[in-house]
């Protein structure tokens, strides 16, 4: 993304906001009370913290497809996205280290849909990534992130600031893994 390699996921938007909610928090806090503090700063910030009623950037997808309307987006190496406790929170089921790149983008910020669509994720992603408020993508080889304004991002879980502009390319070879 721009240049730095990442192993996980990228956020935009929304959940960028919210990681940079809590890294304002402190690094001490975020050790011990890591869930109920990102849950917390999930709803904090969504009801005081982000425009949740107009769209934060557009999409580019290389066969020229283009999402209008993100509010937030994650671009993914890996499934799932974190845990919350023990469970996996799945936002692209088709992720993985072998394969090109998983875009979830999401349309709005409506607090019932958003609610229905983290029941989803925690169950398996599957209906999340053919409900209509979410446009997803698999097995990307690149794609662009362009903001109507400047959007917070963060790159495995750390807030890197605000861009108008992403440019994302898989590079397959970038990192050898050892796996036992």
């Amino acid at each position: 993304m721009n240049g730095r390699h990442f192993l996980f996921h990228t956020g935009v938007g929304f959940d960028a906001a919210v990681v940079a909610r809590v890294e304002r928090r402190g690094s001490g806090i975020k050790r011990y009370a890591a869930h109920p503090l990102f849950v917390a700063a999930t709803f904090e910030t969504w009801f005081r913290g982000y425009d949740h009623r107009n769209p934060a950037f557009r999409v580019e997808l290389p066969d020229g497809e283009v999402i209008e309307d993100g509010y937030f987006a994650v671009v993914s190496n890996t499934s799932p996205y974190t845990y919350l406790g023990s469970r996996p929170l799945v936002l692209a089921p088709d992720a993985g280290l072998d394969r090109p790149l998983g875009l979830t983008v999401f349309r709005t910020l409506r607090l019932p849909v958003m609610l229905s669509l983290a029941a989803s994720a925690l169950a398996s992603g599957r209906r999340l990534v053919h409900h209509g408020a979410v446009a997803y993508r698999s097995d990307l080889t690149g794609l662009t992130i362009s903001g109507y304004r400047p959007v917070p991002y963060q790159v495995d879980g750390d807030h890197l600031g605000e861009a108008e502009h992403l440019s994302f390319v898989y590079e397959p070879d970038a990192l050898n893994l050892v796996v036992p």
